[in-house]
């Protein structure tokens, strides 16, 4: 296969770097639009304003990105964008946040609505310059030229195409990844949802050498922290972690079980590492027939014992899964929620002609989404 790789965006990545703002924002101009995460501590967000003044530069900030938040809220920033003539926006907070950054980052130039975005009016070469500042970590579309959003009329997920040098950088500041220290289960979700991206991607159709390198050290990262248990979860090593396998994805291609993730969370009340998390076992499972070499690797990772057979110590790796998932009460499945798989059909229909699931290690049939959601739902 032959691999042709230019990464653009400025990567900066370690505790308090922060501070770099102002220096990868001052490239743009000298007025910023701030999305920032209403979650946030008003102290944070306070501090990258002063950071971006230190550099006279002028902060524009919209604080108001709640998790519930609907994508039209990207109409409001582009606004507050285009009044205050801003020169490059600057993505602060977890996932919605960086999704409606994105968005906006889009739209301003061309002054079309959300909408009209989710319907596919994208002008690949007109776009405001986005600077990443994830909270929670990267995911499997932070670099790809493609993301998802879920459209508010139908609550499905959509691809939107996105310029490859769209992010100008990206801030990976392990000191704000505050969750970490929390031992709640969605915070252990969190591994769940990168480790679930790194393993598709390192066993999908489009891996190469290079991903292959990438992936294996995020699963390495990943694997530490589940086999560490409760005290598993480090701030740094979770930063690296999650970007690892955000760039291995982009070098080889996400997954079914990732664009599942997103369908559900789009669909009902539940966090999407949540979802992940509950997938991360029946994905495995799919792979191991698949890529038993590559799962065979995984097994290994998380301590289970190697078998005489490639395909013995793969089967492995799914029990491993389990009981790192138990000893960490994270949910193997989503019974608790008691989501009605009729709500489901829809969502696992628009996941699967997702494009990109073409790609995933073994062939995805409507009948396959159908018996993965009965096994989690």
């Amino acid at each position: 296969m032959d691999i042709l790789f230019k990464f653009d965006p400025e990567i900066i990545i370690g505790a308090d770097t922060l501070s770099m703002a102002g220096t990868a924002a001052s490239r743009h101009g000298s007025r910023i639009m701030v999305a920032a995460d209403h979650d946030l501590d008003p102290r944070t967000v306070n501090r990258l304003k002063e950071i971006l003044e230190d550099s006279r530069l002028e902060a524009i900030v919209f604080d108001g990105i709640e998790k519930n938040s609907a994508l039209d809220t990207a109409d409001n920033i582009v606004e507050l964008a285009r009044a205050a003539h801003c020169d490059a926006i600057i993505g602060f907070g977890g996932r919605k946040a960086q999704l409606i950054a994105r968005m906006a980052a889009l739209m301003a130039p061309m002054r079309i609505s959300s909408f009209e975005l989710l319907d596919g009016r994208v002008f690949q070469s007109k776009f405001l310059p986005l600077i990443s500042i994830p909270t929670e970590g990267t995911d499997a579309f932070s670099f790809t030229e493609f993301f998802i959003a879920a459209d508010p009329r139908s609550r499905l997920i959509k691809l939107i195409q996105s310029p490859g040098h769209l992010l100008s950088a990206v801030i990976i500041d392990s000191s704000l990844f505050k969750f970490v220290s929390d031992n709640s289960a969605l915070s252990k979700a969190f591994i769940f949802d990168g480790f679930l991206a790194a393993i598709e991607a390192y066993c999908s159709t489009r891996a190469n050498f290079l991903s292959d390198s990438l992936l294996e050290r995020a699963l390495t990262l990943f694997a530490k922290q589940l086999k560490n248990g409760a005290d598993g979860n480090n701030a740094d090593m979770f930063a690296q972690a999650v970007f690892l396998a955000s760039f291995g994805s982009s070098v080889s291609s996400p997954g079914i079980g990732s664009a599942l993730s997103e369908a559900i969370a789009a669909r009902a009340p539940i966090e999407k590492p949540v979802c992940s998390a509950a997938l991360f076992p029946v994905i495995t499972q799919r792979l191991t027939g698949a890529r038993p070499e590559k799962i065979a690797r995984l097994a290994s990772l998380l301590g289970a014992q190697k078998a005489a057979a490639v395909a013995e110590t793969a089967n492995a790796a799914v029990d491993a899964v389990s009981r790192s998932m138990a000893a960490l009460n994270v949910p193997v499945s989503l019974k608790e929620y008691s989501i009605p798989l009729d709500r489901m059909t829809a969502a696992a229909a628009a996941a699967r002609g997702l494009e990109f699931t073409a790609n995933s290690a073994w062939t995805v049939s409507e009948e396959e989404v159908f018996n993965i959601l009965k096994e989690i739902l």
